[in-house]
């Protein structure tokens, strides 16, 4: 059961402080986050977490 919470826990922590990560990886590299592509990443590795599970 702790392998479906965690990664939902982690995934609703990134959500909630998304401004803050963005100005953070802004501010670092000089790089603007697009909701697109970090959101296929997201996706991504969550369809591959799914598959391994089964």
């Amino acid at each position: 059961m702790i392998k479906y919470i965690l990664p939902a826990i982690i995934i609703f922590l990134i959500v909630l402080f998304w401004e803050k990560i963005a100005k953070f990886v802004e501010k670092k590299f000089n790089i603007k986050l697009n909701y697109i592509i970090i959101s296929s990443i997201i996706a991504l590795i969550a369809i591959i977490l799914l598959l391994l599970n089964y």
